[in-house]
């Protein structure tokens, strides 16, 4: 057998009902103002103040971009409220009640709410030191300490949509992320200044993270692979150079042909080869059908296989069908 690749669409792993039209953004994390990394690592402390709050804007900033680029909805506002309690633990707090949902989009007139549940930044720093050797104002070669410092900064994010037409969560996911700085100098403090673009890249990796979770609200491509038999009959070998060039269409007349072989291996090879072409085709239906056929008439056993990969395809395909209703 051969492989051959095909690109398919998956459903959105999150279905938003068409009948939401406005969404409101709202950050419900709370930073923490007295990290520091280390005891001797004052100079972080400056910087990562206002981290959690700076990055989890980032992060609400990212969602509302990706959802206006691609016009998924007919309005997309960031909201506060007095009414929802910041927790601050850079873990899920317990989901809002829908009485305070629904006062939230009314007084916003949206139809949900998309919630950063918590957004919390950990900085682990570590220190090595190495021997170099440095050249000296007179040319000379001498060994120099070189101490090293990198920091390595988790980013914790957790998300839940609110559906407030259906009083249903239609998602509560968490994500780790997290970037890693380095910096060089003679001596520990030395090489803790020398990490520039901390901040950020943090700052970056949470926006990205806001676009990365509204994209979770579309169907995407994935390439798959799928095998074919290739040997079997003249006929067989011929389809498989013309499956080489591109021509399927070319290489299915001759499966079709070899559907009538009295050999049953071969006639099943070739059942199993035609519900291939109908998958490439885009008729699901009838590639089942075929498939189908392979196993019960000719005891394929890779057909069965098959079948089911295809059937699990056409349940993706009726959950595809649903959201772009």
């Amino acid at each position: 057998m051969n492989n051959l690749t095909m690109s398919v669409i998956e459903p959105a792993p999150v279905y938003v009902p068409k009948q939401i039209k406005k969404v409101g953004i709202l950050n419900r994390s709370e930073s923490t103002s007295n990290k520091t990394l280390d005891k001797i690592d004052k100079i972080f402390s400056a910087e990562g103040q206002n981290l959690d709050k700076e990055g989890a804007e980032q992060v609400i900033q990212g969602i509302k971009d990706e959802f206006e680029k691609n016009q998924t909805f007919e309005e997309v506002i960031l909201v506060s409220s007095d009414k929802i309690e910041n927790p601050g633990l850079g873990i899920f707090p317990k989901m809002l009640p829908w009485n305070t949902i629904d006062s939230i989009c009314t007084e916003n007139n949206i139809d949900a709410l998309i919630v950063l549940s918590f957004y919390d930044t950990d900085a682990a720093i570590k220190y090595d030191v190495q021997t170099i050797q440095k050249v000296n104002a007179l040319g000379l070669k001498i060994p120099v300490l070189e101490h090293t410092a990198s920091v390595n900064t988790s980013i914790q994010t957790g998300f839940r949509i609110y559906d407030n037409f259906n009083k249903e969560l239609l998602d509560e996911i968490a994500f780790t992320d997290g970037s890693l700085s380095v910096g060089r100098g003679i001596n520990p403090v030395k090489a803790a200044e020398a990490i520039t673009g901390r901040k950020d890249a943090v700052l970056q990796i949470s926006n990205n993270i806001g676009h990365s979770y509204a994209l979770r609200t579309y169907p995407f491509k994935i390439r798959v692979t799928r095998e074919y038999y290739v040997k079997g009959t003249d006929n067989f070998e011929i389809a498989k150079r013309r499956a080489q060039t591109g021509d399927w269409d070319g290489a299915a007349q001759l499966w079709e042909i070899e559907t009538n072989n009295p050999k049953s291996k071969i006639a099943g090879r070739a059942y199993y080869n035609m519900a291939i072409i109908n998958e490439i085709n885009g008729d699901l239906n009838a590639a089942a059908d075929w498939a189908s056929r392979a196993y019960t008439d000719f005891r394929d056993k890779n057909a069965l296989r098959y079948l089911n990969i295809l059937k699990h395809r056409m349940a993706k395909n009726a959950l595809l069908a649903q959201q772009s209703n």
